[in-house]
């Protein structure tokens, strides 16, 4: 090499190091605008390691290489970007973020900026459940916002949810939400991918939820799913894989512990033929397994906008045979066709499929979960031929024979979405048309052979196929005009909405099959039951609303709604639904301008009323006739019909009266910011079967007569608690709901038939819903081991009465809450999240099962404590020899403590660094592990205490009667981007 070569190379060595020498760089950040200095501002070194925050003077240093780029980040302020020079000390001005403080949130049939939001309405992020990978909406709602109830009918695969915003407001109708997903109404949830969901905004309210009228008294859950956002095409993909477990198990009693019972009931058997030691809790529970494969492209050129994904999640359940399968696939597009046209659509398809496991059913009702407690040990699987095994005293077969020996299956697919144009016409004028529709085509099959159970030798083999055919589409044009006059801002928006359901159902069920050949109906020889319906039901409505502000300071909303319906009477075809509400932004004034540490202080008031239509039987006001009443005529018999239901022409609307006070506040650049709220909701109008003189022919007639009262305190806290290179912030939310039933017109509705002990549950005036009503404990004889009761008189009775009967629990909770912290340091992330209820009784009716000791089921361990001799001090009665339910009737001895705090979720990711995702051509690169309901904190003796053994009942909620309770779920997954 020669001496120039030389020369050159030894230069661009120096070169090199000159511009990769490491500097200190020492600086000050100061807020753009008044010069404050700014404590806490996060400082990073682009694509390295290095960083460092400013002290309380709004100082820093930080070491660094010319040429390197520094990242600077404070809460409520745009980033900012600063090149390595030298070590020159610099001063950094940043600005506030306006997309942060004018945040928008989706509303009714448009948006607004969060600030100037005048109702109660809480949001969620779908960042907050990224690494959630529960398959339901409503799971990812739950302790997410003030003043949402989510109860868990069930844990098993596709299981569904209650969801009471702000406590029940009906009896007889229906108190969930409706929701609205990119402008299309539902209440099925189940088929929609959380994958793709940008936010949610629930409108809690009648200010809030008035522009959606009849529909709108028990909230609105308004979904937005993704678009493109990006010039680069960005592709994702999400995987991960999971394992299930019931997280409790209950003891009972052995094999010869069993024995012992039964030889004590008197009930003998050559137990040599029952030698077996099975475990069925063992047999039934396994660890689920979950996984899940998504992906998605989206982007946003030449004036189109386009998301698009498709996914596959499938989960076994941690009962035996319960699964779910979802495939599901999106398109988000939207076109700027020129500057005053724009169309677009959202589409949804999804080919959902479930495998059910029979609960809430004792074991002789094909009850899985009560089977496990209930069926003997001493029992094996199967019989030497092949069948399934049966309690050695009465033919109840083992719960394997529910969970294998029937074929049952059910398929949804659905197809939901719209298609819509916005058209402007002058400035601030906007015209939106838009089309949606939701289809879905449901079936069910189920097969029973004719061998291998009782039931099914019995009834000689049962097929059952049923259908649902149900259409859903509405038709929307809105017109919004907004305008701005120096401190006076506008916003007018005036519409009609066309709906239409239409509904088909089939049901066909044969039996007697020659064998297990052919599955379908038209093997069987014998036709039991053949059905086939069709409804519909149209809604039409006119909308507006208005929004106002003058100087950022003062607020008004208004929206009103007119409904007509041909659910009701043509007396009371149209519902009127108004509703007010207004804001003072007191940080604003001038007055306040000092107040350096609020960055934010509105106060909120609004009224409203709002109509509930959900849950209501289309034709409910016509007086109907029934089929199928036969009568002889001339030695002849012909087909007759009579009288089912009485007409009623004034049948209308159930109706919310909701009054809401409220405070925004954000403190110290937004570090922490604070929401309060006082509601209070007068539901009146409420449908109910009301007594009428039977010389009408009838005893009762559907009516408007009911009136439920809710009011309460909700409060949520976000608060960034830590923002340097670890940072650290929490979620806070806890509500108080009071209920109360105040009109019933006098009467009493009874409901909760449980365990065979009649009805559990009792509705009055002056209580709140769902209240539980019987007996009360008194205990346990000692000298005859019967239980005695204490009467309305306050004296021990052996023998109540039913006016002895009172009311003996609430399961209503106290206050509901939930907690969330996130912690992240470097490229780690950990989120916590804690979910609880307290308060609320459960009452225990599994206990009745396995406690009674009044047949040949199996019993808790509990009962090894009996009473079995004079003089024995137990709270166990002694065995029934006839069957009696005189030692557990209804009473508060089911009734336990439901509160519980949960550690729902705990996620831990790692997100790659730059330097490592350039190597391998990704732009992106995390892994994560998620724990779901990893412990429990709580005094419930059963399985689980999120349980609500009635489903969606808006009477009963709170009883677990064998429910599939909640699983322990551990996942991992990756998640990459190019």
């Amino acid at each position: 090499m020669g001496f120039k070569n030389y020369l050159i190379l030894i230069v661009l060595c120096f070169t090199t190091a000159a511009f990769a020498q490491s500097v200190d760089v020492k600086g000050n950040v100061v807020d753009d605008a008044t010069g404050i200095t700014l404590p806490g501002v996060n400082i990073l070194v682009k694509g390295k390691q290095a960083n460092a925050s400013t002290d309380m003077d709004g100082n820093f240093v930080i070491k660094a290489d010319v040429g390197d780029v520094l990242v600077f980040s404070y809460i409520g302020y745009g980033t900012k970007e600063v090149p390595v020079i030298d070590n020159r000390t610099i001063e950094v001005r940043m600005a506030e973020d306006a997309t942060l403080l004018n945040e928008v949130v989706v509303v009714g049939y448009g948006s607004q900026d969060k600030k100037d939001i005048t109702g109660a309405v809480a949001t969620i992020d779908g960042e907050k459940f990224e690494n959630r990978v529960n398959n339901q909406v409503s799971s990812l709602i739950q302790g997410q916002a003030a003043g949402v109830q989510v109860i868990s009918n069930s844990g098993k695969p596709g299981g569904g949810f209650s969801v009471r915003v702000r406590g029940t407001s009906s009896i007889a109708g229906g108190s969930d939400p409706i929701y609205v997903i990119d402008g299309v109404v539902t209440s099925d949830t189940r088929s929609l991918n959380p994958a793709d969901i940008e936010s949610m905004s629930i409108l809690k309210d009648a200010s809030a939820a008035a522009i959606y009228g009849s529909q709108g008294s028990n909230g609105v859950v308004i979904i937005t799913t993704k678009q493109g956002k990006s010039e680069k095409p960005v592709i994702t993909y999400d995987t991960y894989v999971g394992f299930q477990n019931v997280w409790k198990k209950l003891d009972v009693l052995n094999a010869a512990q069993y024995r012992d019972l039964m030889e004590e009931m008197g009930r003998n058997t050559n137990w040599d033929l029952y030698t077996a030691d099975t475990n069925w809790q063992d047999e039934v529970f396994q660890t689920g397994f979950s996984n899940s494969h998504q992906i998605s492209v989206s982007g946003k050129s030449n004036k189109t906008s386009y998301y698009m994904s498709g996914g596959v999640v499938s989960q076994e359940g941690a009962v035996r045979s319960a699964e779910m399968k979802r495939k599901t696939f999106k398109v988000n597009l939207s076109q700027e066709v020129t500057d005053w046209l724009k169309v677009g659509t959202n589409f949804n398809y999804v080919d959902y499929n479930d495998v059910d496991v029979t609960d809430n059913s004792a074991v002789n009702q094909g009850g899985v979960i009560l089977g496990v407690l209930t069926t003997p040990q001493n029992i094996g699987i199967y019989n030497e031929n092949g069948t399934f095994t049966s309690n050695p005293f009465q033919d109840w077969e083992n719960p394997i024979s529910s969970t294998d020996a029937a074929q049952r299956g059910y398929r949804n697919q659905r197809v939901f979405g719209n298609v819509y144009t916005e058209i402007n016409f002058l400035k601030g004028l906007k015209f939106r048309s838009a089309l949606g529709i939701d289809f879905s085509n449901a079936k069910s099959d189920y097969f029973l052979n004719p061998y291998t159970t009782s039931y099914g030798r019995a009834m000689k083999g049962i097929s059952r196929y049923q259908t649902w055919l149900n259409n859903y589409y509405n038709f929307e044009n809105t017109l919004t005009y907004t305008l701005d006059v120096k401190k006076h801002h506008f916003e007018v928006l005036a519409g009609t909405v066309y709906q239409k359901w239409r509904a088909e159902n089939s049901s066909i069920e044969t039996r007697n099959f020659a064998g297990d050949a052919i599955s379908t109906p038209n093997g069987g020889s014998q036709i039991v039951t053949a059905t086939a319906d069709k409804t519909e039901q149209v809604n039409s409505s006119v909308i507006s609303r208005l929004n106002y502000g003058f100087d950022d300071k003062y607020l008004l909303t208004a929206n009103f709604r007119a409904d007509g319906s041909t659910k009701f009477g043509p007396n009371q075809k149209w519902g009127y639904f108004p509703s007010f509400s207004a804001g003072w932004r007191i940080s604003n004034e001038e007055f306040f301008s000092n107040v350096e540490a609020v960055n934010d202080l509105k106060l909120r008031a609004g009224w409203g009323l709002v109509g509930n239509d959900t849950g209501i039987a289309n034709y409910a006001w016509y007086g109907t006739v029934v089929p199928g009443s036969n009568y002889p005529i001339g030695g002849a018999t012909q087909p007759g019909n009579y009288p089912g239901r009485i007409q009623n022409e004034d049948l209308k609307w159930e109706a919310s009266e909701q009054l809401n006070i409220g405070i925004d506040l954000a403190l110290f650049n937004n570090r922490i910011r604070f929401t309060a709220d006082y509601y209070k909701k007068n539901s009146n109008d409420l449908l109910l079967y009301v007594p009428i003189p039977r010389s009408t022919g009838f005893d009762t007639a559907l009516m408007n007569a009911g009136e439920i009262e809710n009011k309460g305190f909700e409060f949520a806290v976000s608060s960034v608690n830590m923002d340097g290179e670890f940072r650290w912030t929490t979620d806070l939310n806890i509500s108080f709901n009071r209920n109360k039933i105040t009109s019933l017109v006098g009467e009493t509705v009874s409901a909760g038939n449980v365990a065979g002990r009649g009805d559990a549950v009792r509705l009055e005036e002056g209580q709140p819903v769902g209240t539980f009503y019987g007996y009360e404990w008194g205990g346990v004889d000692p000298d005859t081991g019967n239980v005695y009761y204490i009467g309305a008189d306050g004296e021990a009775t052996f023998n109540p009465t039913d006016d002895d009967r009172k009311i003996i629990g609430n399961p209503n909770p106290d206050f509901i809450y939930g907690v969330t912290n996130n912690l992240s340091y470097k490229n780690f992330n950990l989120n916590i999240f804690f979910q609880g209820s307290q308060g609320n009784d459960i009452f225990n009716a599994t206990r009745i099962e396995t406690e009674s000791m009044i047949n040949s089921k199996n019993q808790s361990a509990a009962v090894l404590d009996r009473w079995q001799q004079p003089g024995d001090i137990t709270d166990i009665p002694r065995v029934s020899t006839d069957g009696s339910i005189a030692n557990s009737r209804i009473s508060t001895r089911y009734i336990e403590d439901g509160s519980y705090l949960r550690l729902k979720a705990i996620t831990l990711s790692y997100n790659f660094t730059k330097n490592v995702t350039d190597k391998i051509g990704l732009s992106n690169l995390s892994i994560y592990t998620t724990g779901e309901n990893l412990f429990t904190i709580t005094n419930y003796k059963g399985f689980d205490p999120e349980v609500n053994f009635a489903g969606n009942s808006t009477q009963v909620y709170g009883i677990d009667y064998g429910t599939y309770p909640q699983t322990r779920n551990i996942i991992f997954g990756i998640r990459a981007s190019l």
